[in-house]
């Protein structure tokens, strides 16, 4: 199996429950020797791949692994240096936008230039530091918030698919605000954006990802 397609494969894997290594960034796996377990051993015979090509396989997610939490860990930096309450909230959002194939960025871009990170959360309803549906939709958890604006702006709702699928990041922006409804909104959310970038620790191995 070629890098390239291993990596494709590896990605293909990334937040499935079959994923050899777990997408967890609190114990990051030490390097040096790869373990191999019975387990990925089996899971080896199932894909028809050899135990190198399967060591192959966890370098690549780990290295995904530390690239998101590197994202992460900026976005709650950038957060925390600001006094705004979403910060640790960097995790969520990093791997909501990946699952919706977005801007790392965007998530908490928006939040900082709708609520300024949380300080001017949507007052009549509950977890809506997004200004999601101009403060009339509440939500359960920061969670649900993050998750719903994220499969929305990526076009994975089938309701507004026809609004923000196959846009990049300046025409999800100026969907999601227009220019004749707010002035200079997509302008500042990418500000903001290119600002949060400032805070990302990039590692000679690391692929930024930026829409």
């Amino acid at each position: 199996m070629n890098n390239k397609k291993l990596i494709q494969f590896a990605q293909s894997f990334l937040f499935l429950p079959i994923i050899v290594t777990p997408v967890s960034f609190g114990n990051l796996p030490n390097s040096g020797t790869p373990i191999i377990s019975t387990s990925q051993i089996v899971l080896s015979q199932k894909l028809n791949i050899g135990v190198t090509d399967l060591m192959a396989l966890n370098q690549v997610v780990d290295q995904k692994t530390k690239d998101l939490k590197a994202k992460a860990d900026a976005i709650d930096a950038y957060l925390k240096e600001h006094d705004m309450p979403i910060e640790g909230l960097g995790e969520e959002m990093v791997l909501a936008a990946e699952r919706n194939d977005l801007d790392w960025r965007l998530l908490p871009a928006i939040a900082v230039r709708e609520s300024t990170g949380g300080k001017q959360d949507c007052k009549n309803v509950d977890h809506n530091f997004f200004g999601w549906g101009s403060c009339h939709i509440g939500f359960k958890s920061d969670k649900e918030a993050i998750d719903t604006v994220a499969k929305n702006l990526g076009g994975n709702n089938p309701s507004t698919a026809r609004h923000y699928a196959d846009k990049d990041t300046k025409q999800i922006l100026d969907t999601y605000n227009p220019p004749y409804v707010v002035r200079n909104y997509t302008k500042q959310v990418m500000h903001i954006m290119d600002t949060i970038d400032n805070y990302l620790v990039v590692t000679p191995d690391m692929n930024n990802n930026k829409a």
